[in-house]
């Protein structure tokens, strides 16, 4: 009762930072500007939206694939259909309830699919270990890409932080800042090495020690390279789909490819700060594109309809794959009978 409570008051506290942030970044817009975000909504051509979703959706196959990869070596084989429909009901689930979704995913496809759930939860693991690897490298490109531009960004947020009133560089703040880090530091050793036994700590190992072994399993798989690369074929439709989405609205068409890298690197960030992305999203998509020149009403009216987009794809297909799942299960399990019924 107590972990669900938990479970539930972290929720409505990123819910409410997502909502805080949608609601701090519009109060961020002056009134004089307001007219160029309606005039992003009201002009913006949704047309582009249509090659959004089939790129978004061929990633979501992709994930799928990768994840039947993972899957194979432990002797099991369900169908690209089941697994499909597994992760996109997961996406549906992650809306209401975070990491809901990879408890959901792991029941189908251990129910229409026939692999025990047990086993799945590694295949979770290591799935979220290589895109934790991809969106590093996703930021190192951006960096390598736009360095002055993801620079300044850090500089000016820097300034923010750690400037006095005057606009100097406030050097008690950056001392306080260093000792915080040092404290924070002692005190990690100091928990983990002090109370190595109690649940919290053991919980906090075995996640580490979960990603590090997700992160090596590849040296297990029967096609390596096919993984790998499907893992950067996610990311490419990732990337592609920013880089369309930045021509569906006036004030941000013609950005380029380096652009929707950095766009793309920190957006992600977004994603997971807050349930589905909301506000956070937008927000830090918007907050990018301002090193670009472009103003934050315009990129926040832009990563809005980009997040919309994407929400629309999981709620759409989502719903479409709760609906298939058992109609397809039962069909096959009709063609299954038929078959062993005529030998």
């Amino acid at each position: 009762m107590r972990k669900k409570i938990f479970n539930i008051l972290k929720y409505l506290m990123f819910l409410g930072l997502g909502v805080f942030l949608v609601w701090w970044s519009l109060h961020q817009i002056p009134p004089e500007k307001w007219k160029d975000f309606r005039t992003a909504f009201s002009t913006a051509n949704y047309l582009l939206l249509v090659p959004v979703f089939f790129i978004l959706v061929g990633s979501h196959i992709l994930r799928a694939i990768r994840w039947r990869m993972l899957i194979s070596p432990m002797g099991y084989t369900p169908s690209l259909a089941n697994t499909f429909f597994a992760v996109m009901i997961g996406y549906l689930a992650n809306l209401a309830v975070p990491r809901l979704g990879e408890v959901l995913k792991c029941t189908i496809l251990a129910k229409y699919g026939h692999v025990p759930a047990e086993k799945l939860v590694g295949t979770i693991v290591a799935e979220r270990a290589f895109d934790l690897v991809c969106l590093v490298l996703v930021f190192l490109l951006a960096f390598a890409l736009q360095f002055e531009v993801i620079g300044g960004f850090g500089t000016a947020l820097l300034k923010k932080l750690f400037s006095s009133k005057s606009g100097s560089f406030d050097t008690s703040k950056i001392v306080i800042a260093v000792a915080i880090l040092i404290a924070v530091i002692i005190l990690i050793r100091f928990l983990f090495g002090r109370f190595t036994n109690t649940p919290f700590i053991i919980a906090i190992q075995r996640i580490i020690k979960g990603i590090w072994q997700g992160i090596i399993s590849i040296k297990d798989l029967q096609h390596k390279w096919a993984f790998i690369f499907s893992s950067l074929g996610i990311w490419a439709m990732y990337l592609a789909g920013t880089w369309i989405g930045f021509a569906a609205t006036a004030g941000t068409a013609g950005l380029g490819l380096g652009t929707a890298v950095s766009a793309l690197a920190f957006a992600s960030i977004g994603m997971i700060v807050t349930p589905g992305g909301i506000g956070a999203y937008a927000f830090f998509l918007a907050k990018v594109l301002e090193q670009h020149q472009v103003p934050f009403a315009i990129g926040f009216a832009n990563g809005t309809l980009q997040w919309f987009a994407q929400f629309l794809i999981i709620i759409f297909v989502g719903f479409i794959s709760l609906g298939l799942l058992p109609y397809f299960n039962k069909k096959k399990n009709t063609y299954e009978e038929a078959g062993s019924n005529s030998i």
